[in-house]
């Protein structure tokens, strides 16, 4: 109870969630193009799923702190750098997500677009469950760390993770949609997880990159992005065909004995 009364408690809350749902948006917009390729009838599934996982991990990560805290500790040392357990995850995830956002550029810019409609499937159920599990093993480690660094109790922590989760939960469809409906959009979004991948890989590497550099460039892109759609709509209102309708004019009736002549 005193822990709810405390206004530090509702603070530290309020921050962390924010902070959490921001380093999931990258998460939910992967998870919604690794979803894309499955039949459109489990797409909804695959995201469901693939957050539930990210709950399920990171609030693991959370109640296991020591062996979490431990990761940071060096492991081994190569050419005078210490190697800790965190590097390697954060190096391998960051080489994962240059591989697969590389992957799925060339994809659609030299093969055919995969289409998720019915019977058209380009990858397996279980095998897109697999690689979202990779990708939120990646982002769950930095997330919890983050969190850590934030709040004391783990109460708080959970609380923000599990509403930011509910968030992602709710608007996951939305965001989905929005992605795969604007080929552009989905573009832009593969270039962040690029610049996320690299920014994962650099920080393995001790080489720390500000995550606000990071965001500045990705709220920049997508405010031209915002400003190119908008244009975009304009052109298409403006170029859009006017249908003429046929409109019929009554003739004046004729008046005095020409008027009467025509009647007879």
């Amino acid at each position: 109870m005193e822990l709810l009364t405390n206004p530090d408690t509702w603070v530290a809350l309020f921050t962390l969630t924010i902070l959490e749902i921001v380093l999931g948006i990258d998460n939910i917009i992967f998870i919604s193009i690794l979803a894309a390729k499955l039949p459109e009838s489990q797409q909804a599934k695959a995201r469901n799923v693939g957050l539930g996982l990210a709950l399920v991990m990171r609030i693991l990560l959370l109640l296991s702190i020591s062996w979490v805290i431990g990761l940071t500790g060096t492991l081994f040392e190569v050419l005078g750098m210490d190697v800790s357990g965190r590097d390697i995850i954060l190096i391998g995830g960051g080489l994962f997500l240059l591989g697969k956002a590389t992957y799925e550029i060339h994809e659609k810019l030299e093969g055919e677009e995969p289409t998720g409609g019915p019977g058209k499937a380009t990858a397996t159920f279980a095998g897109i469950i697999v690689q979202i599990g990779i990708l939120d093993m990646v982002f769950s480690l930095d997330s919890v760390i983050t969190a850590v660094g934030m709040a004391d109790e783990i109460a708080v922590m959970v609380a923000a993770v599990m509403i930011a989760i509910g968030g992602m939960l709710a608007s996951a469809g939305a965001i989905a949609g929005f992605v795969n409906n604007h080929p552009t959009v989905k573009m832009l979004a593969l270039g962040f997880l690029l610049l996320i991948g690299m920014s994962l890989v650099a920080e393995g590497f001790d080489a720390k990159i500000e995550k606000a550099y990071i965001y500045f460039a990705m709220g920049f892109s997508v405010f031209v992005e915002v400003l190119n759609l908008r244009v975009k709509a304009r052109k298409k209102v403006k170029s859009k065909p006017v249908e003429l309708r046929p409109t019929f004019v009554k003739e004046p009736e004729a008046s005095g004995a020409v008027g009467n002549l025509v009647k007879k």
